[in-house]
């Protein structure tokens, strides 16, 4: 598949509040499955993002660290929710409140991941863009990326800390 490279665009892809974006990945975060509402909201046909890295549709808002938070977690055999703004085909944006889970075989070993994602309420997206805004600015001052995404990562777990709080509490309070 050809790399969509575009500008984001200020404009929000808007999607009902009924609406499940659904998508799997293998272990490596390629698509193997994505629902109607998925490839509508992102702007891609089921064939264009089979195969494809989910991060396709990550818009360059999000911090990187966030990303390392959902795989650590997910690696580790637990499930999470998490705020994402992801970018569609076009450059638009679209916010979603994500709940991410491995799916275990018989054995209990991780064969996929599996993501739900739904209508984020408005208040709590506007609560979690300035800690977001925070952890990117301290990714894209580090000299290189992997440095940049330790050190959002290391704000982001004393955050938490200084708030008394996991990530899971603090994303269901805001």
């Amino acid at each position: 598949m050809a790399k969509y490279l575009v500008e984001p665009v200020d404009e929000e892809v808007c999607f009902d509040k009924d609406e499940i974006i659904v998508s799997k990945t293998d272990l490596k975060g390629r698509i193997i499955y994505a629902n109607d509402v998925f490839c509508r909201v992102a702007g891609f046909s089921t064939a264009e993002v089979l195969g494809e890295p989910h991060s396709m549709i990550r818009h360059p808002d999000m911090p990187r660290c966030v990303f390392k938070l959902l795989w650590d977690t997910l690696e580790s055999g637990n499930e999470i929710f998490a705020y994402v703004k992801n970018m569609a085909r076009d450059g638009r944006y679209y916010w979603v409140l994500a709940h991410v889970t491995p799916t275990f075989d018989a054995n209990g070993q991780i064969v996929e991941y599996h993501s739900n994602r739904r209508f984020p309420n408005k208040a709590s997206v506007k609560a979690i863009e300035p800690l977001y805004a925070e952890l990117l600015a301290v990714e894209n001052k580090a000299s290189n990326a992997k440095q940049g995404m330790e050190e959002a990562a290391a704000l982001l777990v004393q955050k938490l800390q200084d708030m008394g709080k996991s990530y899971d509490a603090f994303i269901w309070e805001i």
